[in-house]
């Protein structure tokens, strides 16, 4: 005898089955899944409604789910019942509801805790840290009712976190943004909104989809079990678990059908609202190109006239003069009054194209200004100064051939923060470093680098202007730099007495001294003779204070450039140079501070300002602005660049005060001409990264000459063993001068203290009493300071040879 079950869902009958005995294993199957995916098939219903009566609490509502759970307090009260509310992937408690609107107790962010089961009706929330909350539910369909809605609120929490990570992908910043009045920033957010709305219930929908296969494969095997029952006194209990099951599978029905709805309807207001979007920007498109195409035409209308203007003037000119003279109206006339931007903006002032007419005025003070040009072009185009002019016989005499290649620099490891960590807050000059951090050249050799674009200088002596002329000298001062971007190593500490000399004077027209003068404060005097009308002097003293993670070098002292030509005599200061990522990290360094250039003939000023690098700052790297000025203040040239590649300057037409700037200080607006290269960087010899990247100058300032001072540079044994790559012996040796350095020394100042007290002089602490060979101490009549100037007498000892005062110092 049969039973035959109907149940209607979506419109569809089951089919009549025969029941009959089954197996105790497909009973507990039975349970267990009414157990487990109950509670889940009510919790994903929105808006469904549940057959069964006896529903405890209904389903949550959106992300917000609240009931009554009892929390763990103490082991003096034991659980206490609390008020739990879940929203937007948070879970709250209170006391009392009443609480709810001012005073929560506790929430926990379910994106990153873990939900754990216990028994029955405990289970536990935690994430990983001191929140920890023992939680029990009422009773077992309770606690799986919270523990479905909390794993659901997990997932969408962790959804929604890894969406705001990845938003930047959906709407990159590239993106053209939308007219102010069309509310770009709002619509974008629209957008946003809607597509995670929609990738919402995409996820619902693909969820119910899972449940709907789960359940009718259920279903079905529960069917077909049916067919091989027999009628038994438990034919009763199957019909109620087919019922169930039926039931189940109508009501998740039910859900995915309110589902599709909602994402239909989503999907059918915002696709209105978006296809009026893309009407309206295909109408703006459409204006766009109606308005580009009149432009174009007015552009075209323009030229033509443009065009027939020019050609009359020039009848004109042709009828009106008796040649083509070199005027206002010649071509090279125009390209030399062509007017452009500068390169960079500079932080206190701004340069924009002097206005058109300025060549086309009569002005006397416009004609002066283009005669000027003209006589600047003259001398600018004037190229390579390489031979001494005054003397044509020297072009017969081969020049000496320098080396272009040194060994190349072996790889030694060495453990830099057992050397380091002693050394922080000390002065650099007083750390034994080993030389490893060094490259095989001395301070004076460093210091002679700045000779390397000496055809600056060269340029500069044949300037007209002061004012032009104050445009190289800034840029010889910036070209000193570009040498330091690759070079990392540490040059020699020259020891007290040691020299070095540079005799360019067939290639390039100079020569040069070095000497150390002093070794406490560290101090070198150089003196630099040109046969084409300058001289360079200077008395550099280094401060060098290492703070861990950088390295600070502020060289102390003023720079003398000295032209014949005008008795121009120029003065300035170098920047500090800072060495980063001493520690850890690859080594990296970068020029900052100002530089001020005066002539103190005629008042003259030029102040350089080299922008430090900023990783946030969308300048260009190694910046270098500046403005020259005469002595009333007035702009004349704007000079821009990096002082590792370029410097140009362009002259001032017209200034003008512009709008405030970003601290509140007026930019001074400036109207230039056309750009012109001041300097250029030589590219590096090939191979250089594994030759120190010396520079083609560098290379060879410490290859062996004849007839040099004992005390040259090019003696010192520790340079030339480290040139070699013989390391360890360097180390030895460079140990050996030092103690040697120190040992003369105390007996300088053990002489100088003995005769003080013969003599019974004022007392004091003993003091080195060092005097410099080829320089003497005296005061500068421009700065007034105290340095070290050139005695003269070398260049007449090396020409006879005569090396009987000079040290052993080595």
């Amino acid at each position: 005898m049969g039973v035959k079950v109907s149940c209607d869902f979506t419109g569809c009958p089951l089919p009549s089955a025969h029941i009959s005995d089954t197996s105790s294993e497909c009973a507990r199957q039975l349970v267990d899944f009414e157990k487990t995916h109950v509670p889940q098939i009510c919790l994903l219903i929105s808006g469904a409604v549940m057959s069964e009566p006896k529903t405890p609490t209904p389903p949550p509502a959106g992300d917000t789910y609240k009931g009554w759970v009892f929390k763990w307090t103490n082991y003096i009260k034991g659980y206490q019942r609390r008020w739990f509310v879940l929203s937007n992937g948070l879970l709250s408690y209170y006391r009392t509801q009443a609480e709810m609107g001012h005073t929560c107790r506790g929430t926990i962010n379910l994106a990153t805790a873990t939900i754990t089961v216990d028994d029955a009706c405990n289970f536990v929330i935690s994430n990983g840290g001191a929140q920890t909350y023992h939680l029990k539910a009422s009773c077992e369909v309770e606690r799986q009712r919270w523990i479905t809605a909390l794993e659901l609120a997990k997932a969408k929490a962790a959804r929604m976190q890894a969406e705001s990570d990845d938003s930047g992908d959906d709407f990159p910043p590239s993106a053209p943004p939308a007219a102010p009045g069309q509310g770009g920033v709002s619509q974008n957010s629209e957008v946003q909104a809607a597509l995670r709305t929609l990738s919402s219930k995409v996820e619902d929908l693909s969820t119910c989809n899972d449940l709907i296969s789960k359940h009718g494969s259920a279903l079905q095997r529960s069917l077909s079990e049916l067919d091989s029952l027999r009628m038994t006194g438990e034919a009763g209990d199957k019909i109620r678990q087919v019922t169930e099951r039926a039931t189940l599978f109508r009501i998740t029905s039910n859900a995915m059908i309110n589902a599709c709805r909602d994402f239909v309807t989503l999907a059918q207001a915002h696709s209105k609202r978006w296809q009026k979007a893309l009407q309206a920007e295909r109408d703006q498109r459409v204006r766009l190109e109606e308005t580009l195409e009149q432009l174009a035409k007015q552009h075209n209308h323009l030229e033509r006239a443009f065009r027939g203007a020019a050609q009359a003037n020039a009848t004109a000119d042709n009828t009106s003069s008796a040649g083509p003279g070199k005027g206002e109206g010649s071509d090279d006339d125009d390209d030399d009054n062509e007017f452009f931007d500068a390169m960079e903006e500079a932080p206190e002032f701004i340069t924009v194209p002097a206005d058109p007419q300025f060549h086309k005025r009569s002005s006397s003070n416009v004609s002066g200004f283009n005669s000027e040009m003209c006589s600047d072009d003259q001398s600018l185009n004037e190229e390579p100064l390489a031979m001494n002019q005054d003397s044509p016989s020297q072009e017969l005499v081969p020049l000496k051939k320098r080396r272009t290649s040194i060994p190349d620099k072996p790889n030694y490891s060495l453990n830099l923060w057992s050397i380091m960590k002693n050394c922080i807050g000390k002065e650099l000059s007083k750390i034994p470093m080993p030389v490893n951090f060094n490259e095989p050249i001395s301070m004076l050799q460093r210091l002679s680098e700045d000779l390397e674009y000496h055809e600056l200088l060269d340029k500069a002596s044949k300037c007209q202007s002061s004012l032009e002329q104050m445009c190289y000298v800034a840029a010889f001062s910036v070209s000193s730099y570009s040498t330091t971007v690759y070079r990392t190593g540490k040059p020699f500490n020259p020891l007290l007495g040691e020299t070095f000399e540079l005799d360019r004077r067939r290639e390039s027209g100079y020569r040069s001294l070095c000497e150390q003068v002093s070794h406490h404060p560290p101090a070198a005097a150089h003196h630099v003779i040109s046969d084409r009308g300058w001289t360079l002097r200077q008395e550099i003293t280094v401060a060098s204070k290492f703070r861990g993670k950088y390295l600070s070098i502020m060289p102390l002292g003023t720079i003398h450039a000295i032209f014949e030509k005008g008795n121009n005599h120029y003065t300035w200061k170098k920047v500090t140079t800072t060495v980063h990522n001493i520690i850890v990290g690859k080594l990296w360094i970068d020029q900052s501070g100002e530089i001020d250039l005066v002539n103190h003939t005629t008042g003259d000023r030029c102040h350089l300002k080299f922008a430090p690098y900023s990783y946030f700052s969308r300048d260009v790297a190694r910046k270098v602005t500046g403005v020259v000025m005469d002595k009333d203040g007035k702009a004349h040239y704007v000079l821009s660049g990096t002082w590792d590649e370029k410097m140009e300057f362009s002259r001032v037409m017209q200034s003008s005060r512009g709008e405030n700037g970003t601290e509140g200080k007026q930019k001074t607006v400036y109207q230039t001409l056309k750009a012109r290269e001041a300097w250029k960087r030589n590219p590096l010899p090939e191979g250089a990264e594994t030759m120190y990247y010396f520079t083609d100058l560098a290379l060879t300032l410490n290859e062996p000459e004849e007839g040099m001072a004992p005390t040259d540079s090019r003696r010192r044994p520790d340079q030339r063993l480290m040139e070699d790559g013989r390391w360890d012996e360097a180390n030895s040796e460079k140990q050996r001068l030092e103690e040697k350095q120190r040992s003369v020394r105390r007996e300088r100042e053990r002489e100088a203290a003995s005769q003080r007290t013969a003599s019974q002089s004022e007392e004091g602490a003993p003091h080195d009493s060092h005097q410099a060979l080829w320089f003497e101490r005296g005061e500068d009549p421009i700065t007034g300071e105290q340095i070290h100037i050139y005695k003269g007498g070398y260049w007449e000892a090396k020409d006879g040879g005569g090396w009987e005062g000079c040290p052993d110092i080595y």
